[in-house]
């Protein structure tokens, strides 16, 4: 019974594994380093994203850590955009981007929660 148990968890497991995203290495060195191509947004994300999400230590989803942002994608984009415009956890009101758009947070949200495929 024991080995019937085993066998597919271990099948799951080994699965599991060949999906893996990035090393946690490469995930923090992509997130100090990424910027947005359109340039407008890359200026909002230099000034008002980045000190939080390029760093491991605050606690905020990393960009580019697709395994933490999810959670926060499956609770929907109404959601999410709430949670920016009000403030949640450490993360401040409009996430200090006082004069940002939702459709600006939206795409921020969505480089943020992505990590790039390779070449």
């Amino acid at each position: 019974m024991l080995k019937h148990l085993l066998l597919p968890a271990l099948l799951i497991l080994t699965l599991a594994g060949c999906q893996q995203g990035p090393d946690r290495a490469a995930l923090e060195q992509y997130a100090s380093t990424a910027m947005p191509a359109d340039t407008e947004l890359a200026d909002i994300y230099q000034r008002s994203c980045q000190a939080c999400h390029s760093r491991g230590s605050t606690g905020a989803p990393l960009t580019g850590d697709e395994a933490a942002w999810e959670p926060r994608l499956e609770q929907g984009m109404d959601t999410l955009l709430s949670h920016v415009v009000d403030g949640f956890g450490g993360m401040p009101p409009y996430g200090l981007c006082m004069d940002c758009s939702a459709s600006e947070f939206e795409h921020l949200i969505a480089f943020m929660s992505h990590y790039p495929e390779a070449p």
